[in-house]
């Protein structure tokens, strides 16, 4: 029960990652906020956690001023906030010269914007608090992929920003940190985890020979989150399976 008493905000919390991280923080004492676009979505997440403990917001992550009403409903709701999970996140995939910048611009605005909206608006509250920020970036903003320049260059936007917000705010006692998954089994990821014969290349890739699971990330989110890690600000975490751990040779023997 690391989190009792403790608010804790949550983007893209409909589904995936967001999900399993708002039952994780519920399941250890948190009051919950779940943000996402979808409020049908929202709500099934909500169906299972304590309601005196739990706030649905439907917004979009990406518009500057639906994230300042989040986050002033949340301090409506619940008097403050201790913990940022910046999650939200969407996925276009082509390289540069077929990339459209509709979709480049898309990219951007959910998955780098909106970490830096909410970030801007939660910190004079989580400052007051000695909070937190954990941040849901990807082993794509450590490396890249083939045929995803959008998605590769806004999760290294978070990365770097994750590093320059530690910097900044570390002298107020924030802590901020991200988690940089790779194959992870969501919504989103569907279309990749359905497929067994890429699925098989994947398990050649990664040494634990299988993807992640929500609750899995979920679970190193709420270690950043907690005191356990008190010390711990401006790292962008793997949590990969060992891919990181490749210098990109294929396997022999």
């Amino acid at each position: 029960m690391r989190f009792t008493g403790k608010t804790v905000l949550i983007t893209g919390a409909g589904s995936g990652i967001g999900a399993a991280a708002a039952r994780r923080f519920a399941s250890e004492g948190a009051n919950v906020v779940l943000n996402g676009r979808r409020a049908e979505k929202l709500a099934e997440v909500a169906a299972g956690l304590d309601p005196a403990r739990t706030l649905v917001h439907a917004s979009d992550a990406s518009v500057e001023a639906e994230v300042e009403a989040l986050v002033a409903a949340t301090v409506a709701r619940f008097g403050g906030l201790d913990v940022l999970i910046a999650n939200a996140g969407v996925f276009a995939g082509s390289s540069a010269d077929k990339t459209s910048t509709a979709d480049w611009r898309t990219v951007m605005a959910t998955n780098l914007d909106g970490v830096f909206f909410a970030a801007r608006a939660s910190l004079p509250h989580l400052i007051a608090a000695r909070g937190n920020i954990v941040s849901v970036a990807s082993v794509s903003g450590l490396g890249a992929d083939w045929g995803a320049v959008a998605y590769n260059a806004s999760k290294g936007g978070v990365v770097n920003l994750t590093r320059a917000m530690a910097l900044d705010n570390g002298r107020h006692g924030v802590r901020v940190n991200s988690v940089c998954p790779s194959l992870t089994i969501t919504d989103m990821t569907a279309s990749l985890t359905d497929n067994a014969a890429l699925m098989a290349k994947f398990a050649e890739r990664i040494p634990l020979g299988r993807a992640a699971t929500a609750d899995e990330v979920a679970s190193v989110i709420a270690f950043l989150a907690s005191d356990d890690a008190a010390f711990v600000t401006g790292v962008n975490l793997p949590v990969d399976g060992g891919v990181g751990a490749s210098d990109g040779q294929p396997r022999f023997g």
